[in-house]
């Protein structure tokens, strides 16, 4: 016997924090959106937002229960946002209640790549060697410069400056030029960059 259609969906073990609710959108429990990429895919390609209050925020007294999980009617970009209808919001005073609810989507919900295409969640963690084998570090974040993106690599272990502090984190352009090669089965990348750069 299948499962009905209101049974509550567990916590994904692979869920990605993708934006946050800022606001109601009209009276009719819409939600105005903020999210954390340029390009929202994430967002419309899942039909299951999963909520966390704010970090560090608690719940006002007296107000409802933040839901585990809203299912999306539907979503669309509104200027530099993305406003959304879900089943359990019904009217504006529901929607105010849920304002800086963090949203999760699962990971595998992410549309597809294409070939030399790559979220950046799936970059982080990622080992970075150059042409030599000499080990960079790990990916620990992305940074968006609007030409391209830039790797912010965390200096591999034993790696020492001078004054015995953990070496300068690297920061390696995320283009052909300089990457060789993105190999997520061994996680790893391979680039054109020295140790003394």
């Amino acid at each position: 016997m299948s499962a009905a259609w209101d049974d509550e969906p567990a916590w994904p073990a692979d869920a990605i924090e993708v934006a946050k609710v800022i606001d109601a959108f009209g009276i009719k429990g819409w939600l105005r959106v903020q999210p954390y990429a340029a390009q929202p895919e994430a967002l419309f390609s899942s039909r299951r937002w999963f909520l966390q209050p704010p970090a560090g925020r608690p719940r006002p007294a007296g107000a409802p229960a933040l839901p585990k999980v809203l299912r999306i009617t539907q979503a669309q970009e509104h200027g530099d946002g993305v406003v959304a209808s879900a089943q359990e919001v019904l009217d504006r005073n529901a929607a105010e209640a849920l304002k800086g609810a963090r949203i999760f989507v699962s990971r595998t919900s992410f549309p597809s790549t294409d070939d030399g295409e790559y979220y950046w969640i799936d970059l982080i963690g990622l080992e970075v060697l150059n042409r030599q084998g000499e080990r960079l570090g790990t990916v620990i974040d992305l940074l968006d410069t609007g030409p391209h993106c830039v790797l912010r690599i965390k200096p591999a272990p034993g790696a020492e400056a001078a004054d015995g502090d953990e070496g300068p984190e690297r920061m390696v352009p995320f283009v052909k030029a300089y990457v060789d090669e993105v190999d997520m089965t061994a996680r790893r990348i391979l680039v054109d960059w020295g140790l003394d750069y």
